[in-house]
């Protein structure tokens, strides 16, 4: 163990509890997993891994991690924190040392937090961020010296991430629309710098000094000599589960109304429609969904809304689950077929009609949900208008 003086070979930084679960992931992965040129098809319900794509061969890993300190940037609702905390005490459960830094909620909050990271991070061998299109993240690579960098699943983001670097384009997230008037300009202006500084760290060296590797189960393909490492949730699989299954069905909650993708009205339609038509029992919200949007579900649907307190992967394989899991387009369509190896639960997407969209809703969005349910594999897809079936 690390003492919390000496900076640590492996600084981990994450800002969400999935993020922290896929960092516990590679760490678990580290020593028995391989280095991929893409992710593979996700596993049969039977078990066994599907083979890569022809030409891909795996390599033998490195050892396993030793002196990880994982640091906790966390947001500020209620929600997120409390699943951070629980995955921290998990994290601790394991033999890693967590440190807990306050980088929002005040002016100088994120100051604060720079200087005290500041040493830590200039010190570190390999650096692991779980957001690289995190501001704050990326003001902290402008101090970062290690010669490897790891980009552990964001959810779908990582998708997005892999594309853009791939492009060599600015990382913006597929969600955000431009706006901000002048004085967002210039924030932007202002804050070049620092986005191209991490675009440079993030594109490996041309002599292999400066490693990339994206730790994922989505499907990506590694470019521009990154590699691209499987995370098939085998830490999850072998501390929990497997779970008892309920006869009924399980629907997962999504931020699409939060971020302004989806238009509310429509969302409320479409799990209405889909309670209906699969007799849901559960709807297993989204961290970020809110309270009134919440209480608007379950008095028009009838469902029981749970709030986890860990990431769905996690809650999930612990159980008790419904048979058959019911999502939007998201990133549990991508993770839950891994980690619930050999259940036998049906992982079912509903796609997202473009009608649902917002007018604000960003050019890409449309296309970047297709993308999303259009690359999950060994999930059953239901058609939009399943959901329009409500009215």
């Amino acid at each position: 163990m690390v003492t919390p003086s000496a900076p640590a070979p492996t600084l981990a930084f994450v800002e969400s509890p999935v993020q922290l679960l896929n960092v516990l992931e590679w760490a678990h992965a580290r020593g028995a997993g391989r280095l991929l040129g893409v992710v593979p098809r996700q596993p049969a319900r039977g078990g066994g891994t599907g083979p890569g794509p022809a030409g891909v061969s795996g390599s033998a890993a490195p050892d396993a991690v030793q002196g990880l300190r994982i640091v906790v940037l966390p947001p500020t609702d209620p929600m997120s924190r409390g699943q951070l905390r629980r995955m921290a005490g998990l994290a601790r459960d394991e033999g890693h040392e967590v440190r807990w830094q306050e980088a929002r909620g005040g002016r100088f909050a994120p100051v604060k937090a720079f200087a005290a990271l500041a040493r830590e991070v200039r010190a570190a061998e390999r650096v692991v961020i779980g957001d690289p299109f995190s501001r704050y993240v990326q003001l902290l690579l402008t101090l970062v010296r290690a010669e490897e960098l790891v980009v552990v699943d964001d959810g779908t983001a990582t998708m997005e991430f892999v594309a853009q670097t791939a492009r060599g384009e600015r990382l913006v997230r597929w969600h955000r629309v431009g706006g901000g008037g002048l004085p967002g300009r210039l924030r932007e202006l202002a804050y070049a710098p620092v986005s191209a500084t991490a675009r440079r760290r993030f594109t490996p060296g041309p002599d292999g000094r400066r490693r990339v590797e994206v730790f994922s189960s989505m499907p990506v393909t590694a470019h521009s000599g990154m590699t691209v490492r499987l995370n098939d949730f085998a830490w999850t699989r072998a501390r929990f589960g497997p779970p008892r299954l309920t006869k009924g069905t399980d629907l997962v909650g999504t931020s699409l109304v939060e971020t302004g993708v989806v238009d509310p009205d429509r969302y409320l339609e479409a799990v209405r429609a889909l309670t209906l038509e699969h007799g849901a029992t559960r709807y297993f919200a989204h961290r970020r969904e809110s309270p009134e949007k919440l209480r608007v579900l379950s008095e028009a649907t009838g469902l029981e809304i749970v709030r986890p307190d860990l990431p769905l992967e996690l809650i999930a394989r612990r159980g008790p689950v419904g048979r058959t899991i019911v999502s939007f387009p998201s990133t549990v369509v991508h993770t839950l077929p891994y980690a619930l190896i050999g259940t036998g639960v049906t992982v079912a997407v509903c796609d997202v009609d473009p009608s649902w969209l917002t007018p604000s809703a960003s050019e890409r969005a449309r296309g970047f949900l297709a993308g999303v349910t259009d690359t999950a594999r060994d999930v059953h897809r239901l058609p939009a208008q399943t959901a329009q079936a409500a009215g």
